[in-house]
């Protein structure tokens, strides 16, 4: 079943977040983290960031989600319909990303809001969400993510960089955190988060033994199209496919690279879109 429950819909626009178990099955994960992690191409369009702590932040970030594995996660049904019942509204693929964060060496993510990067690419409204699929499992341990539970309700907050990281105004965040509950998103793999535009998240340095690698495909609602050009696309129709087209995929595309990294330019290194 593609489709979000009543009680899910009401508990992602009471808290700014839902987490869906299982949403990808162990066969599926498997496929996602041998893909990338043998990914030449991505581990060479990686981009490191410094966390302000001396740790490396890395990432790899695409427009167009193609017809590769990522794509087939990005464009799948079970996800994008359920991006759409909660944006009240077409679905179409802002960007996504692959969160690298290794062992020992796995950089921090500061406090921040998505929009509070999106607003300056000429969206009007926050009406987008990001979903993260955990290819590895998420633990406070491994830096997992932390969301401060219904912060999305305070609207858009000013954001500065940082050091390499542009961080929402921790004066605010530090008041929201007295007010508002600090969730940590603990997940096995193939559980997904879902997470408003506005939500405040965040995640701690990688200090374990154990790899925290996460997929990140952002949406953007159709009628949210942004009013200029920037470095992610405007209204682009995605393509959603049948559940079955990962494992199919994989079958057919065995040692190949999955995903087009072209689209990555200079732009795309910036502070606003190096988030988690």
């Amino acid at each position: 079943m593609n489709t979000l429950q009543e009680e899910e819909i009401k508990a992602y626009q009471k808290d700014g977040y839902i987490i869906v178990r299982n949403l990808f099955t162990s066969e599926e994960i498997n496929i996602l983290g041998q893909t990338a992690r043998t990914d030449n191409e991505m581990d060479q369009a990686s981009t490191k960031r410094d966390d302000g702590e001396g740790n490396a932040v890395r990432l790899a970030l695409w427009n167009h989600p193609g017809d590769g594995i990522y794509g087939m996660f990005a464009r799948s049904k079970r996800l994008v319909d359920r991006v759409e019942q909660l944006l009240g509204d077409e679905a179409y693929h802002y960007h996504s990303k692959m969160v690298l964060k290794d062992a020992k060496v796995g950089g921090a993510w500061a406090w921040h809001q998505d929009y509070g990067y999106w607003y300056q690419n000429g969206v009007l409204t926050p009406n987008l969400c990001s979903v993260m699929i955990a290819v590895d499992q998420a633990t406070v341990e491994n830096g997992c993510m932390q969301v401060i539970k219904g912060s999305h309700t305070m609207g858009r907050v000013n954001h500065v960089l940082s050091g390499d990281q542009a961080g929402a105004d921790m004066e605010r965040v530090e008041e929201a955190k007295k007010r508002f509950e600090l969730i940590h998103a603990t997940m096995d793999p193939g559980d997904a988060l879902f997470f408003h535009s506005n939500t405040l998240h965040a995640s701690d340095a990688n200090d374990s033994d154990h790899p925290r690698w996460a997929m990140i495909c952002c949406y953007n609602a159709a009628s949210n199209d942004p009013y200029k050009d920037s470095h992610h696309p405007r209204y682009t129709k995605l393509d959603k496919v049948n559940d079955d087209q990962i494992l199919i995929v994989a079958q057919n595309s065995l040692n190949q690279s999955q995903a087009a990294f072209a689209d990555l330019n200079a732009e795309d290194s910036s502070a606003s879109s190096l988030s988690e």
